[in-house]
């Protein structure tokens, strides 16, 4: 079994868009994501939380949060994360594999 960073992009960023959400769009949203949470199941490690970049990152490219899952493969990985909602609102996915550290 792998474990995976998974990483949410988006143009816009985090704590704008809780900001700007008013609270029945909020609701929503939550409710989409606790619905591919609950599809997800054991896959999921950590659901994560939103994050607030404080130094560096690109401009209009921020990671607004982070899952961290486990699957048998990339291919498993790849199709928990296809009906994801993140993507329903024009973010992006990045999945990243978290490798063994030699030696530990």
């Amino acid at each position: 079994m792998s474990t995976f960073l998974v990483l949410y992009r988006s143009a816009v960023s985090a704590a704008e868009q809780m900001a700007t959400a008013d609270p029945e769009s909020g609701a929503e949203s939550m409710k989409a994501w606790m619905g591919w949470a609950e599809r997800a199941g054991d896959a999921i490690v950590d659901l994560g939380s939103p994050t607030q970049s404080i130094a560096g990152g690109e401009a209009g490219s921020f990671i607004g949060g982070y899952s961290i899952m486990q699957a048998d493969d990339e291919a498993g990985i790849t199709a928990v994360l296809a009906e994801h909602p993140h993507r329903a609102w024009g973010g992006t996915i990045e999945i990243l594999e978290m490798l063994e550290i030699p030696g530990m």
